[in-house]
């Protein structure tokens, strides 16, 4: 069954050009701070960067170095079975329980789980959702 845990996603917005990953993870790794999981997309000629790690209050104060606006904000990490339709049921238990997914990413290489991030409208209802066991004779 998947289970949602409460992570804090940094958010970085720099500008798009090279090396700025390179230096991001840099301050990070600086601060002996692991990032467990990251995603970087182009977002009006600047790059976006989120970072979920293993010390938070330490990649904070490490970033706050970078010259420019980090936000933080609540998401959810649920480790899904690495199977067809995992992905489905989840989402379906989020929607069922009129909670919007506004922002997402998963892996999956390898293993028999895959991991997904989430920011929700309502982490803790989503969460809930997701903890929630199948009612009999509910269709999936």
């Amino acid at each position: 069954m998947a289970k949602a845990k409460k992570i804090t996603l940094f958010r970085v917005s720099v500008p798009n050009k090279v090396g700025q990953l390179a230096a991001v993870a840099e301050l990070v790794a600086g601060a002996k701070v692991n990032i467990k999981a990251l995603a970087a997309t182009e977002v009006g000629g600047n790059a976006e960067i989120r970072l979920a790690v293993d010390k938070s209050e330490k990649a904070k104060k490490a970033l706050a170095s970078i010259g420019t606006d980090v936000k933080e904000e609540q998401a959810l990490r649920v480790d899904l079975q690495d199977k067809p339709g995992s992905l489905l049921k989840m989402s379906r238990k989020i929607a069922s329980a009129g909670v919007n997914i506004s922002w997402s990413w998963a892996t999956a290489f390898g293993g028999k789980t895959s991991t997904c991030i989430l920011v929700t409208s309502d982490n803790e209802k989503a969460a809930a959702a997701i903890a929630a066991k199948k009612k009999k004779g509910a269709a999936t």
